[in-house]
């Protein structure tokens, strides 16, 4: 049933960013909720480059640039490191608000650079002989499958691909 929701993969993922982009528009004017709305922002973005680590992006691995999945996996560590602050801490935090506004900027321009018409990511997975709608039934029970992680018992703290990163 869920799989009508999208008719592609691509469709799946632009969907994951407009949630993302509510959430995020919810943090500016929350006030007694920006804890459980910041935890919300970082498990979907956990998911959601899960999904693309561990399914989307190899299947275009030596179909689109290579240097543009590249930065991706970099993007991702990068907003990784952050989730992992937000998520070890709280609102009453000096920089914490700081950190969801940084965390916010590093995803707007990662779908950027996904979404970019002709040239990113997505429109380059458009011309490859990829089968999008069965990436899709691959992703989405792997979708479910950490959302009820995460809401049972949390998921683990994001593991970074590209940069190695000290405890804080």
């Amino acid at each position: 049933m869920a799989q009508e929701e999208f008719t592609d993969a691509i469709a799946m993922l632009k969907a994951d960013h407009r949630k993302v982009e509510e959430l995020f528009a919810s943090f500016e004017s929350a006030r007694g909720r920006k804890q459980e709305i910041a935890t919300q922002i970082c498990n979907e973005l956990k998911i959601h480059s899960m999904l693309e680590e561990e399914i989307f992006y190899p299947a275009f691995r030596g179909k689109i640039e290579d240097a543009d999945l590249d930065e991706a996996y970099v993007e991702h560590d990068a907003a990784k490191v952050m989730i992992n602050e937000i998520m070890s801490g709280g609102p009453d935090e000096e920089f914490y608000d700081a950190k969801v506004k940084v965390l916010q900027e590093e995803i707007e321009h990662h779908v950027e650079e996904e979404e970019k018409r002709g040239e990113g990511i997505f429109a380059q997975a458009r011309e490859t002989d990829v089968d999008l709608v069965a990436l899709r039934d691959q992703m989405l029970p792997r979708q479910q499958e950490l959302r009820q992680q995460a809401e049972s018992g949390g998921l683990p703290p994001a593991q970074t691909a590209t940069m190695e990163t000290q405890a804080v």
